[in-house]
């Protein structure tokens, strides 16, 4: 069930990291990838990977838009 809720989170958090790839838009990945993080953890309760590894995949997209948008370092 866990694992579930993880997808949930996972894919709700894809489509808003998505729409933060637009041009001026890249400050909402702040507010979005601590949804990821939450999905990640609830994916680490689980005992299935699915929900986790999604969850990191989109923390990891959130973070590469942050990095090549200047809003990291």
């Amino acid at each position: 069930m866990l694992n579930l809720l993880s997808i949930l989170i996972g894919i709700v958090t894809l489509v808003l990291v998505a729409i933060a790839f637009f041009p001026l838009l890249g400050w909402a990945n702040w507010l979005f990838l601590p949804l990821a993080v939450i999905g990640a953890g609830i994916g680490a309760l689980s005992d299935r990977n699915g929900g986790r590894n999604l969850n990191l995949v989109v923390l990891a997209i959130g973070t590469l838009r942050l990095i090549l948008g200047g809003g990291v370092f």
